[in-house]
């Protein structure tokens, strides 16, 4: 949907969703991939696979696909984390990940509503699990413990100066 799109990665609870909500608020597009372009299924064939595991949250290729290359918008952010990232990372001009420590992800669990995932005890154990080990795309890191006004800005001042 952008002339230009970047991508905001991060593990659980580093705050892709609240990056992306504020992103909406002051107006830009925004897509929450999470909940906009994700499903369970293989990261490599893109099949659909029963059950709900971190390991098979992937997101639509074609789907992506084609909001990239609408050039409606000037930029279009794209936040959330997908297990076949590798298939579409080439059509982003850009990658922020957002970035925290463990005490913050730990403190950040325990703040979440029961119905969130890493609310039950077993998936805070994976979440803490790969906040160590996860495989995320490189790039420009964003320090996701300041104030989330703090953590927008920032990306949006990186976004522009790709512009120049």
């Amino acid at each position: 949907m952008g002339r230009r799109n970047f991508l905001v990665e991060g593990v659980s609870c580093a705050g892709k969703s609240s990056v992306c909500k504020e992103l909406q608020r002051r107006g830009y597009q925004a897509i929450n991939g999470d909940t906009d372009l994700a499903y369970q299924g293989n990261p490599e064939t893109g099949e659909p696979t029963p059950g709900r595991t971190h390991e098979h949250h992937i997101w639509r290729v074609e789907a992506v696909e084609a909001l990239a290359a609408d050039r409606e918008k000037a930029v279009t952010f794209f936040c959330g984390g997908s297990r076949n990232f590798s298939k579409f990372i080439h059509l982003f001009d850009g990658v922020f990940v957002l970035d925290i420590d463990e005490n913050t992800l730990v403190r950040r669990l325990g703040e979440r509503p029961n119905d969130e995932f890493g609310a039950k005890p077993a998936e805070r154990e994976l979440v803490i699990r790969l906040h160590r080990t996860e495989d995320i795309p490189s790039g420009v890191l964003i320090d996701a413990t300041q104030p989330l006004d703090g953590v927008v800005d920032q990306i949006l001042r990186l976004a522009a100066a790709q512009d120049s």
